[in-house]
C-alpha cells in the first residue's frame, strides 16, 4: 500500500516526504449501465455504489489523505474540467436505492476488475459495496492483460480504473465518454451531439460551456462513481534541498531535472 510506505518515509529520520496531486482520477466504470437487464442500468443501483464509498477514508489509507476526493473523472487541474464535489458516505440511504431499485437483499455483482497493482484499494471498495449488498468477486491479472481487455471492451461487472494521460477534459470524455471512445462500452446521443459541437467550436467561453454541460449531465445521471484524485508520495534524502516534485503540477514524478539541487556540504 502506498499509504504505508509514505508513513514509513515520515518515520525514517534520513527522509522526508514530498507529493503532488497529478491529473488522474481513480473510479467506478458501470460498463454494464448500457445493458437493460443488467442491475447497474438502473441510475439508482450505481448512486447506492457511489453512497456506499468512504472516499476520504480510502484518501487516508492510501495516499495519507494528501489526495482529493472528487465527484468527476476529469482532473480538477484541466481546462474545461468542472469541479465537482464528491457524493456523500452515505450507507443507510445506498440500501434504501437498492431496494427501490428492487433489491432489498443486495445482488450480485460478478467481476470486480481492478486495473494492476492496485489491489488493496479494490478490496476496500469491494468491502464497502459488500456492506450494502452488492457483492463482488475480485479478479486480478497482469498490467499489459488488463489493458488490452480494458480496451478491446471485454471486461464486464465492475472496473476500478484511472489514467494519468494529460490533455483536457475533452480529451478524457473523448477516450471514456463518448460512444466512439477507446474505452467506452457504450454512450448516449446528446452527449455525443455535445462533445462534436464542441470539437468544431472556436469560442472559447462557448466551448468551455458546452464541456461543463456535458460533465453536469454526466453527474446527474451517475455514469461513474469517482473516488479520488491521488497524491503520489516520494521519499527525499536529507542531502536534497530541492527534489522537483510539484514544479509540474501534470507530472507525477520529479522535473524537471534541471530544477533539482542537493544541499550544500
Amino acid at each position: 500500500m502506498i499509504g504505508d510506505e509514505g508513513t514509513a518515509v515520515k518515520a525514517d529520520p534520513n527522509l522526508r516526504l514530498a507529493s503532488v496531486i497529478p491529473p488522474a482520477v481513480w473510479y467506478l466504470e458501470f460498463p454494464e449501465q448500457w445493458d437493460t437487464k443488467s442491475p447497474w442500468h438502473d441510475q439508482r443501483v450505481r448512486l447506492a455504489a457511489n453512497l456506499a464509498i468512504d472516499r476520504q477514508a480510502i484518501n487516508e489509507a492510501e495516499r495519507m489523505g494528501l489526495g482529493r476526493p472528487t465527484g468527476s473523472i476529469i482532473p480538477r487541474s484541466f481546462e474545461f474540467a468542472l469541479p465537482l464535489e464528491p457524493l456523500p458516505y452515505d450507507p443507510p440511504r445506498a440500501r434504501r436505492l437498492l431496494a427501490e431499485a428492487g433489491y432489498p437483499n443486495g445482488f450480485d455483482a460478478g467481476d470486480f476488475n481492478p486495473a494492476p497493482p492496485f489491489y488493496t484499494m479494490a478490496e476496500a471498495i469491494g468491502n464497502y459495496l459488500a456492506a450494502i449488498g452488492i457483492r463482488t468477486q475480485m479478479r486480478t491479472m497482469e498490467r499489459a492483460t488488463f489493458m488490452s481487455a480494458w480496451r478491446e471492451k471485454k471486461l464486464k461487472g465492475l472496473l476500478m480504473v484511472a489514467t494519468g494521460a494529460s490533455g483536457s477534459a475533452a480529451t478524457r470524455l473523448e477516450t471514456f465518454v463518448v460512444s466512439t471512445g477507446t474505452c467506452a462500452d457504450g454512450g448516449s446521443p446528446d452527449l455525443d451531439a455535445l462533445f462534436q459541437q464542441q470539437a468544431v467550436e472556436r469560442d472559447h467561453s462557448t466551448r468551455q460551456a458546452l464541456l461543463h454541460q456535458m460533465q453536469r449531465l454526466m453527474h446527474e445521471r451517475i455514469l461513474h462513481a469517482p473516488v479520488f484524485e491521488p497524491a503520489t508520495l516520494h521519499g527525499v534524502g536529507l542531502r536534497v534541498a530541492e527534489p522537483a516534485v510539484g514544479l509540474n503540477a501534470q507530472l507525477y514524478f520529479a522535473a524537471p531535472y534541471e530544477e533539482m539541487r542537493l544541499r550544500k556540504p
